[in-house]
């Protein structure tokens, strides 16, 4: 028998339904102690917060997202909401005592995220971000290989994450489906919604950075917004590049951007280490490349790794070796951890303090880009 866990949701987009996708299923392929419950979904518009719970199978609809936390039978606050309201949703459900899943980035910067963390463990409430690409298996996988000294010293880490839908100057800024290019909603551009996951997977990976320099641009400098109707300035980055070192000594390259014509979500990562290295592809993100030098001559090389077979990771809850899964199944996987987690009484990771590290490192990579100078991460 599980005990229920009583989801409040609030937002209904994208993440909306990648996260309900995971509630529903999680139980049938993990054995665990906790069981999701779809109790309420809370949006703006009560006609569409309707049309989701009656699709994804939502009990209640709220219209205020303060009703939603006041409420006695929810026990987990979901937070899939622009960047901008993350704060103050997630401090008032710490206070009353929720635990809290938060859409990433956790926050509009540092000092607003340190404010989390400490509500967070003020309350001692269970609480994780959704940077799920961690939950990708041939990435899970990566971290065992690493962890283990397989690569030995680690000389290199590079990482890129290529779009190209906001090139038309056409596209307007702003409103339900493209808060991410208004900067009052979104904070920051392909900072801090693509680049915040390749910096999260490299500390996970990688350990903590020390220093960045960084280049944004935004290529078009002004833009219709859906709001207020009239054409205003763009504050977001279109694309963002930087350089940077580990505290382990290792150096790095960090590219992001939402003008590669032929691109539409390519994110990729290589570690370049003293014995082997290893690189991943989100478009077959079943597979782990590696290279290790201490193969014999004659058959050394580049090898590719069918990450399915029951003893990778979180493989053995899926299908039979060769069976791939895809980008669903991650949010699946963090959902199950989260809810080990729970049962054991401790947050899985990354947890809000996780995530402030990542909030320290895009607070200075713009910095880096508008000051035009090195910036150490300060702690």
């Amino acid at each position: 028998m599980t005990k229920p866990l009583n989801i409040g949701m609030i937002g209904y987009g994208f993440m909306g339904r990648a996260h309900s996708n995971a509630y529903r299923k999680v139980n049938n392929f993990f054995d665990l102690e906790y069981r999701p419950v779809l109790k309420a979904v809370c949006a703006r518009s009560g006609d569409k917060a309707k049309a989701f719970a009656e699709k994804w199978g939502y009990e209640t609809v709220e219209t205020d997202w303060r009703k939603l936390v006041a409420r006695k039978d929810i026990d987990l606050i979901d937070i899939c909401t622009p960047n901008n309201t993350h704060a103050e949703i997630a401090l008032a459900a710490a206070k009353a005592g929720k635990m809290i899943l938060c859409e990433k980035p956790l926050a509009m910067n540092g000092p607003e995220a340190l404010k989390m963390v400490e509500a967070v463990e003020k309350a001692k409430v269970p609480n994780m971000v959704w940077y799920n690409y961690r939950r990708v298996p041939a990435v899970t996988l990566a971290k065992q290989l690493i962890d283990e000294g397989r690569l030995g010293k680690i000389f290199h880490y590079r990482a890129q994450f290529l779009q190209d839908w906001t090139i038309s100057p056409e596209l307007p800024q702003g409103g339900t489906a493209l808060w991410r290019l208004d900067v009052a909603a979104a904070g920051s551009g392909v900072t801090g919604d693509l680049l915040a996951h390749c910096i999260d997977t490299a500390l996970w990976l990688n350990g903590g950075i020390a220093t960045v320099n960084a280049m944004t641009e935004t290529f078009i400098k002004e833009r219709k917004h859906n709001l207020t109707g009239k054409v205003e300035k763009v504050g977001i980055d279109d694309a963002c590049a930087f350089l940077a070192r580990f505290q382990n000594g290792s150096l790095a390259i960090f590219e992001s951007t939402r003008y590669a014509r032929g691109h539409k979500a390519l994110y990729t990562f290589e570690i370049n280490g003293e014995n082997a290295s290893i690189s991943w592809d989100l478009h077959d993100l079943h597979r782990l490349n590696y290279f290790d030098h201490r193969d014999q001559g004659i058959v050394r090389g580049w090898r590719s790794i069918h990450v399915t077979d029951g003893d990778h990771p979180y493989m053995g809850k899926w299908w039979v070796p060769g069976l791939q899964i895809g980008y669903e199944h991650t949010f699946v996987h963090q959902v199950a951890d989260f809810l080990e987690g729970v049962a054991k009484g401790k947050s899985a990771e990354p947890d809000f303090r996780n995530a402030y590290e990542t909030q320290l490192v895009l607070d200075a990579v713009l910095q880096s880009a508008k000051e035009q100078k090195w910036v150490t991460i300060t702690r």
